[in-house]
């Protein structure tokens, strides 16, 4: 037996909670991994409250993330005993997640954990600091360089805005965040951010093409917010979206993709090939100041997590939610 975050549904509604799991009920794998740590993101917040449809069958345990060690393998790439990490590759949607004592999964999804980092300090950066590193390599490839201008972070207090701002921030960008959270300014500026500006400028409908600011953009929240940033980024700047915190739609113009150049650049963490991964865990273990993480993260039991998620969807959480599966 182990302990997860099961969700669970029948005739009278949606149910998470933390419950015992016999090990037989395990799904199918060539690793089983004993979890020592995992995280509290977006999507675990939207499948934990039923907020969202992320969970495509029942039973499920939550978590799209994990760090921990092989107990058991028959994939040639892991033995007992290695230290390993997963992100994404549908954990908590269709496949038994991370928030739970063990996780058996395919192989081919994991990758060692990243050399210089612990378990707990991985799973701090987790998908969020994960995706972030993504973004910026996107805008890297597209040419966006710290000499071109300010480059704007949306959803700046989340996760992935958090580490978008931090290490842009220390490759050395002119960082701007975009929050509605007034009291937040200070953790921002500590993180990086040279300026923090209210996201209402940016969430409400705007014009096709606005003034000329942003070189590049990390996006987290879509909508009308991701249309106002693309309407204000300069000439031949690039935006990367990851994504959809106010909404999935882009209720915008083909303004700044033919008259100005911009480039809008889609990133998905969740089935990104192994060698992207490796690569992004390889700069993160560069570029990441490790101070930063005692400031972007908290840690709590796996007992915490479902009032956790309830706070999280709230808009109640800061940064990453660090989730020690054995306490």
């Amino acid at each position: 037996m182990f302990n997860g975050i099961l969700i669970e549904k029948d005739d009278n509604g949606y149910h998470a909670a933390l419950k015992a799991i016999d090990d037989a009920q395990l799904p199918s794998g060539d690793v089983t991994v004993r979890v020592a740590y995992s995280t509290l993101n977006f999507k675990d917040g939207l499948a934990i409250t039923g907020s969202g449809p992320v969970v495509r069958q029942f039973p499920m345990v939550a978590g799209i993330d994990l760090a921990g060690t092989v107990e058991h393998s028959t994939h040639p790439d892991y033995r007992i005993g290695d230290a390993v990490i997963l992100n994404g590759w549908g954990l908590g949607e269709g496949h038994w997640g991370g928030l739970a004592q063990r996780a058996r999964v395919d192989g081919n999804w994991l990758i060692p954990q990243p050399e210089g980092f612990t378990p707990a300090q991985a799973m701090a950066i987790g998908t969020a600091g994960y995706t972030a590193m993504l973004c910026i390599m996107a805008l890297e490839r597209q040419g966006v360089r710290p000499e071109h201008g300010e480059v704007l972070v949306t959803g700046a207090n989340g996760g992935v805005g958090s580490f978008a701002i931090a290490l842009l921030a220390r490759l050395g960008y002119r960082v701007v965040a975009s929050t509605g959270r007034v009291a937040e300014h200070d953790y921002l500026k500590r993180l990086g951010a040279s300026e923090v500006i209210d996201r209402a400028s940016l969430s409400e409908p705007g014009k096709p093409l606005a003034k000329e600011r942003w070189a590049g953009a990390v996006d987290s929240v879509g909508s009308h917010t991701l249309v106002n940033v693309l309407a204000s980024t300069r000439y031949l700047g690039a935006v990367a979206a990851c994504g959809l915190a106010q909404g999935m739609d882009l209720p915008g113009s083909v303004a700044p993709f033919i008259l100005r150049g911009v480039a809008l650049l889609g990133i998905d963490s969740v089935k990104r090939p192994k060698a992207d991964r490796v690569e992004a865990w390889q700069r993160l273990s560069q570029d990441l100041d490790r101070d930063v993480l005692a400031l972007i993260t908290r840690e709590i039991g796996l007992g915490e997590v479902v009032q956790a998620a309830g706070h999280l969807m709230a808009g109640q959480v800061r940064g990453r939610v660090v989730v020690d599966v054995n306490r």
